[in-house]
């Protein structure tokens, strides 16, 4: 953990030193009036690679998926001069295989990294802190509370949303290797491994399997749509880092300030 150290300033500003600073964006002074930032190492770099590995996988599934379940027009003309279609399916099969291997990396290091690499796959459910926590945050998210707690890792909201995020991941993987294994046809590696089972899962109907993972589609995009609302709201109004702790690994917590002006804000 790192500090920075609260200088208070020597004096206020006089008019003229404002006068300088407005013309010349120096503010040596407002520097100066100094505030209390701790740094907290949370995210190794392998949880980061796969988080961003992960979110541009997921990404492009989640296009490519949407023009598979509803294809664009049909284009007249001669069908090898118009792959369009050949080319979403390749893009979706290759990000699919991407997210699996990644998934896979990901569930051996929350066994290799440090205690908050194993947050994304456990909940301690007969905690009643836990709840307790859970409960305050779902009152911050609800705009009852006018500041959250200090979390260094997950929030104990947010972990129960990234456990259920990793069984949809599994699910959707799982499900989409069914899928390509059937295009593979019987003997391949993933129609041995997943189509095997998971058709039979869903009572011998393709299109279920298909059903349900295009259902699984728009789960995914409302998880997303709520995770980045959450981590931009948490970096705006809840006096530490979220977004930029996911590219170095530190999380920042900070206090509110005022400034030689007599102005307060958050930094």
């Amino acid at each position: 953990m790192s500090t920075t150290t609260e200088v208070t300033p020597t004096m206020v500003m006089t008019e003229q030193q404002l006068r300088q600073e407005n013309t010349t964006g120096m503010g040596e002074h407002e520097v100066q009036s100094g505030f209390t930032t701790h740094a907290v190492y949370v995210y190794q770099w392998p949880v980061r690679v796969w988080h961003w590995l992960n979110a541009l996988s997921v990404f492009v599934l989640i296009i490519s998926g949407y023009f598979i379940g509803s294809p664009l027009p049909t284009i007249s003309g001669e069908a090898h001069n118009n792959f369009l279609m050949g080319y979403i399916r390749f893009a979706h099969f290759t990000a699919g295989l991407i997210m699996a291997v990644g998934f896979a990396v990901r569930i051996y290091t929350a066994f290799t990294g440090n205690h908050h690499a194993k947050e994304m796959f456990t909940i301690p459910l007969r905690r009643k802190a836990f709840w307790n926590e859970v409960n305050f945050m779902f009152k911050w998210y609800t705009f009852q509370v006018p500041r959250p707690h200090r979390y260094v890792g997950h929030n104990p909201l947010s972990r129960i949303a990234m456990v259920l995020f990793a069984i949809l991941s599994v699910f959707m993987i799982c499900s989409g290797l069914a899928m390509y294994g059937e295009g593979t046809l019987p003997g391949s590696w993933a129609n041995v491994l997943f189509t095997s089972w998971m058709i039979p899962l869903f009572g011998n109907n393709s299109q279920n399997l298909h059903t349900y993972h295009h259902l699984g589609m728009w789960f995914t995009v409302t998880f997303i749509t709520i995770h980045v609302y959450a981590a931009i709201r948490e970096d705006i109004l809840g006096r530490q880092s979220i977004i930029s702790t996911m590219i170095s690994g530190y999380r920042f917590f900070r206090e509110p300030k005022v400034s030689p002006r007599g102005e307060k804000g958050l930094f």
